[in-house]
């Protein structure tokens, strides 16, 4: 008797009406209740969007996204045991194989984190990709920011593994984007074709590209974009959108080397990264065309610092200052980046965490790449070695590219110059090869000094 929906929608309105003071309230007065009484409404997907409307925008939407720490993982109801559900890892050579546990799992499989991200969810993408022919690949991504905690069990040696040894439980990481402490960054060019910086940020509140929904995506897009106009001087550009671009400004991105395309690495696709393609991607790059952020790939963000030749020092020097420039835009404008001092700065795959910085460099080295020992140096100097074209191809003609094995525990500015100190052995091991001298594979690198 008496139902109508006009009746219902006022109802609705003084819901809505009495909850925004409430909510407003709660953030100002008790910001660290807040933080962990609000986190499961605050993560969820659909609740984002209705505070963003309901308190006037994205800017008071992203302050109330701001916490400290999350909460523990939302229980997933499951119809078999987890004895039954575990993956068959026995061909596996991953770091998530090897230290998943049919323990682990059984106490992890049935939580997710506020956002709905399950343990099967992020371990997929190991579980589809046994090994890989270069490197040890992690086997695990983050759905969100979420993940680090409520998987911790499993990412934390993950983490141990991946990194080095570093231990998030006890140990801080260090962030040092002074590009001004960098010595010796010009390399000889008659060796290094190009050098590049690069780095991933997240932004906070919003889920990673394995898991975020179309909404999601799109306010990603809609928030760098916003801020990237703000940048001026040198590092003044453009974005380019993959779903509005013309087919001239299409084919000037691919013979500039920026276009990403769909992902096809199985890598990639098995984490759920390639979904919607190419709706809310692009890329934004300076006048110059040697500052770039890719948008909605892998990460969130993919900023880039590159040029051809040598020079590291300028490079770093453009990444450092460009870096710092995206991230004050972004804060002017209400949001921030995933970090925490554990992690540093928190990316999809836990490979990325800390740093998030891959500094390489495309370097000739035909005769130092036959040596039985080049392994053994490259492992000491705590380098890796990958093909021209990605972390999926084989090198050409003796041209490596080489970058930092590290990401965690150790800052920016001591990870590109590991880079700088361990090519120029590299050069200098190439130029005694050519003249028929013996070379020496150098100690290792002690972590963590």
């Amino acid at each position: 008797g008496g139902f109508s929906f006009k009746n219902v929608k006022k109802k609705k309105k003084k819901m809505a009406l009495k909850c925004i003071p409430y909510l407003t309230t709660s953030f100002w007065n008790k910001k660290t209740k807040m933080a962990s009484s609000f986190s499961r409404i605050l993560s969820s997907k659909r609740n984002v969007g209705i505070l963003s409307l309901a308190l006037g925008g994205s800017v008071t939407a992203a302050l109330l996204l701001h916490r400290e720490h999350v909460s523990a993982g939302v229980p997933v109801r499951r119809r078999y045991p987890a004895s039954a559900e575990y993956p068959d890892l026995r061909k596996h050579n991953n770091c998530m194989a090897s230290n998943l546990t049919p323990a682990i799992y059984a106490k992890l499989c049935d939580k997710a984190t506020p956002n709905g991200y399950t343990l099967d969810q992020a371990i997929q993408t190991g579980v589809d990709n046994p090994g890989h022919p270069f490197i040890k690949t992690v086997g695990m991504v983050a759905g969100d920011e979420e993940s680090y905690e409520v998987f911790a069990d499993l990412l934390d040696p993950i983490i141990r593994e991946r990194h080095n040894g570093y231990d998030p439980n006890i140990m801080k990481h260090p962030t040092d984007l002074d590009s001004s402490k960098l010595q010796s960054g010009h390399f000889d060019e008659r060796y290094v074709l190009s050098s590049r910086v690069r780095t991933g940020r997240s932004i906070r509140g919003l889920s990673l590209p394995p898991a975020c929904s179309r909404a999601e995506r799109r306010e990603v897009e809609r928030v760098v974009v916003d801020a990237l106009a703000g940048l001026k001087g040198d590092l003044t550009g453009r974005y380019f959108s993959l779903t509005q671009m013309t087919e001239a400004e299409q084919q000037q991105l691919i013979d500039d080397h920026f276009l990403f395309d769909k992902p096809v690495s199985p890598l990639l696709t098995c984490a759920g990264m390639a979904r919607d393609w190419p709706d809310a991607r692009g890329i934004w790059h300076n006048n110059e065309k040697t500052f770039l952020i890719w948008i909605n790939e892998e990460d969130h963000t993919r900023v880039i610092s590159m040029e051809k030749g040598g020079n590291m020092k300028r490079v770093f020097e453009r990444f450092c200052r460009g870096l710092k420039e995206v991230e004050r835009l972004i804060q002017e404008r209400g949001w921030e980046f995933m970090w925490n001092e554990r992690l540093g700065y928190v990316l999809t795959c836990p490979s990325n965490l800390g740093t998030g910085l891959r500094a390489g460099v495309h370097v000739k080295l035909p005769l130092l790449s036959k040596d039985p020992r080049f392994s053994k140096i490259l492992n000491n100097l705590r380098l890796q070695k990958r093909g021209t074209g990605g972390v999926d191809t084989a090198a050409v003609g003796g041209v490596f590219d080489i970058s930092n094995l590290d990401r965690l525990g150790h800052s920016e500015v001591q990870l590109v110059q590991t880079v700088v100190d361990g090519v120029n052995y590299l050069i200098e091991c190439e130029k005694r090869l050519e003249k028929g001298q013996d070379i020496k594979v150098p100690p290792p690198i002690k972590s963590f000094k």
